[in-house]
């Protein structure tokens, strides 16, 4: 049971000074102005004056951190997971890459039954599977051996029930929209992306269903005027979602701040794209079976092409509101409210508000984390810094 003193609460939907908030079991029990809420005895007392809380933050698209891949190695899903709180990230969708199909069934069963005893950290909600269906001339950082045609045959078990939230794929592969609506009628978000897709290509997508776009810009042509493609046909719809990588190297910050204008927080969803040296000095990594160059700013293949990036989604949160000179309420819906609706989690994440799942991150006033709460209990504290 925890219970938090003084805070000054920024949710999507509210903002309160000076407010209290009781946790037990997981769960927002009670929040009200200070004063108002009663500190049951056992409750150990956390004094956020002169601290910001939010709601936990989701990561849609997470390749990996701390030194491992996920789509290399599966089984360090849950041991990324602990360390993540740092960046105040409590949920997240772990990524895996185009990639031979017995390495999604491995992570499928990791996420069903490697839970660790007494874990606190950051919250899998189920995986992104990005690939194999992409078009082969916007591969990127996947490797083309793994590539495929869709085949309604490989998605056999792909559903939020077998651990599979949110599948990337293109849309103007042959037979791409038959998957679309096998997948959205099992409940599974679908998202276009690593595609060469027209405009009316585009819209086919999002009437069979598409309702995400996987990292705007990035793996697809760029807007025309005459042709706006993709990215023309995700920025015009009114009901889609489109995903950033707001590192200031993905895409231009004058860019951001026009995606702002066209999407708002309702229709922006920032994420990291980590691959594993988030968290990590500049040098050589994995993903999948390419090696990653990293310096002090990205993550690059021999050849130049981006692989993910290291950005942090605090850092992100923070790049937001300064590219697109957006409020800081605004900013969190973009990490909160709004990934939690995509996932049709609403009722359970991405707000603060009584009876929802306690995810909770403090921040100070320059926006940094300073604590994390994952499902009602401390899963990260930063040290006081010494003399």
């Amino acid at each position: 049971m925890l219970f938090i003193q003084n805070a000054t609460i920024y949710s999507p939907d509210q903002r309160i000074d000076k407010a209290d908030i009781l946790i037990d079991a997981g769960h927002i029990i009670d929040l009200g102005q200070t004063g108002q809420v009663a500190r049951p005895v056992p409750a150990q007392l956390i004094d956020a004056t002169d601290l910001l809380l939010v709601p936990g933050f989701i990561d849609l698209q997470l390749n990996g951190a701390f030194g491992h891949d996920f789509t290399a190695n599966p089984e360090r899903i849950w041991s990324v997971a602990a360390d993540l709180p740092r960046f105040g990230v409590t949920s997240f969708l772990p990524t895996i890459i185009t990639s031979r199909p017995e390495t999604i069934s491995t992570a499928q069963q990791v996420l069903a039954e490697q839970r660790p005893a007494g874990f606190r950290g950051a919250e899998p909600l189920g995986l992104h599977l990005e690939g194999p269906f992409l078009n082969p001339e916007k591969k990127g950082a996947h490797n083309p051996a793994y590539l495929r045609r869709p085949d309604p045959s490989l998605i056999a078990d792909w559903a939020p029930a077998q651990g599979v939230r949110l599948v990337t794929l293109a849309p103007e592969l042959p037979g791409a929209l038959e998957l679309v609506e096998q997948l959205v009628a099992r409940g599974v978000v679908v998202s276009a992306g690593h595609s060469l897709a027209d405009f009316d290509q585009a819209r086919a997508g999002l009437a069979a269903g598409i309702a995400y776009g996987t990292h705007l810009f990035n793996a697809m042509p760029p807007l025309g005027h005459r042709e706006p493609g993709l990215v023309g046909a995700l920025l015009s719809d009114e009901q889609s979602v489109v995903g950033l990588i707001p590192d200031g190297i993905h895409v231009h910050p004058a860019i951001i701040k026009l995606i702002w204008a066209a999407k708002g927080s309702a229709g922006l969803n920032l994420v990291s794209d980590a691959m594993a040296a988030l968290g990590m000095p500049p040098g050589r990594y994995s993903l999948n079976d390419f090696e990653v160059f990293v310096t002090e700013t990205e993550a690059r293949l021999a050849d130049g092409t981006l692989a993910g990036s290291i950005l942090p989604l605090d850092a992100a949160l923070r790049n937001l509101i300064k590219f697109a000179g957006c409020s800081l309420s605004e900013a969190l819906t973009t990490v909160t409210s709004t990934p939690a609706g995509l996932l049709g989690l609403s009722t359970q994440r991405g707000r603060i508000a009584a009876g929802l799942t306690a995810d909770l991150v403090l921040l100070n006033r320059e926006f940094q984390v300073v604590t994390t709460i994952s499902t009602g209990k401390i899963s990260y504290k930063k040290e006081e810094e010494k003399c």
